[in-house]
């Protein structure tokens, strides 16, 4: 996926442009110190204490150059309106956030209003159309057939959460002003690999296959989950 997101950014902004990010979600912090090494201003958004502590203990070991262009903000995403002015970002992340959203369409809403024009919005969401393939490639056929008929599911937390189709995604970034410029598929070939699997010898090639994967039909749309990218009128 940071492989996509460089792509959509390059292709958007002049080289050497130092952007104005907003991660809403920013989780440990992965896609936020990466953005920052890479020289952009990095905003990040988070609820979670445990994974605040992780992020701000990542960020203590980075150069203080670097800790200097990232700033956290402990707040739900769907506050940012409080936070920041409409148009302070360049570029939006909320990437594995709208799961846990049951009606994501306001916090959808509210991080357009985030971008300045022309700005990029990144989402990661559940592929709400591929729900079947996990337990179907696990051989858990009672799960598979249930999955054909509903958005939720359960992930690997053991939490109910739920899941967000193209086109119903499609439709609602039209409708806030930012709508879908590309979209690629995510982890197509390895969703059902365990947390803790070794990184293989061949990780290059695999990674190779899964970005070819991610944007060539019909394999990115059974991928597990869908990266779209939006961009502000």
């Amino acid at each position: 996926m940071a492989r996509q997101l460089d792509e959509q950014i390059a292709g958007r902004f002049p080289v050497g442009q130092r952007l104005r990010v907003l991660d809403v979600g920013m989780g440990q912090g992965t896609q936020a110190l990466r953005l920052a090494r890479a020289g952009h201003q990095v905003t990040g958004v988070e609820q979670d204490s445990t994974m605040i502590s992780v992020a701000r203990r990542s960020l203590a070991a980075e150069p203080e150059g670097i800790r200097g262009r990232v700033r956290i903000v402990e707040s739900d995403g769907r506050d940012t309106g409080v936070h920041f002015l409409p148009g302070s970002f360049d570029v939006v992340l909320c990437h594995g956030v709208l799961m846990y959203v049951e009606e994501p369409d306001a916090l959808l809403a509210g991080l357009a209003r985030m971008l300045a024009p022309g700005g990029l919005l990144s989402l990661l969401v559940r592929n709400a159309d591929a729900l079947a393939m996990r337990p179907g490639l696990a051989g858990d056929w009672a799960g598979t057939l249930t999955a054909f008929d509903t958005t939720t599911y359960t992930n690997r937390l053991g939490l109910d959460v739920r899941a967000d189709g193209l086109d119903t995604l499609t439709g609602t970034l039209a409708g806030i002003g930012a709508p879908l410029h590309a979209w690629y598929g995510v982890r197509v070939f390895t969703d059902t690999a365990a947390d803790d699997a070794a990184v293989p010898d061949d990780v290059d090639a695999l990674l190779a296959a899964e970005e070819r994967a991610g944007r060539t039909d019909p394999y990115r749309r059974v991928a597990a989950l869908l990266h779209l990218c939006g961009v502000r009128g």
